[in-house]
């Protein structure tokens, strides 16, 4: 993924259903997530067209995947899955052999694909979040 990808990126963003596309989801905002996470974000092109996406990244102990989205007509190819073992490859290479993605609940594909991929659901932790200076899309 490099910060060409973005407009066709972001167009596959809010066609792919459970994904949202929030305020950080800019230009910039991805050009500084490529910077910090080198060669741990992909896409996949079908004739000539994005089709799939993901994003990845650490903290230096767990890795954290983002966005991932395949287009409608691209779904069930084993796109999904072969992005997924990219970016766990590129961050085992890296020393982060433990990874989360944060799925909505109500998203029962996307829950469905990671149960199914091997994923164990969390039950034992919350998310808290705090936007600071920015809207509640931050």
């Amino acid at each position: 993924m490099t910060p060409d990808d973005y407009p066709a990126m972001i167009d596959l963003m809010r066609r792919a259903p459970g994904v949202s596309v929030r305020d950080a989801d800019t230009p910039e905002g991805l050009a500084r997530f490529l910077a910090r996470n080198p060669g741990l974000s992909f896409v996949a092109e079908v004739d000539g067209r994005l089709a799939a996406c993901l994003m990845g990244g650490h903290d230096g102990r767990r890795g954290h995947l983002h966005h991932l989205a395949v287009d409608a007509g691209c779904r069930r190819q084993g796109i999904a899955s072969a992005l997924v073992e990219r970016c766990l490859s590129a961050l085992e290479k890296q020393g982060i052999h433990k990874t989360h993605i944060d799925v909505y609940r109500n998203n029962a594909a996307g829950n469905g694909f990671w149960e199914n991929a091997g994923w164990t659901r969390r039950d034992d932790t919350h998310r808290f979040s705090i936007v600071r200076g920015g809207s509640e899309s931050a």
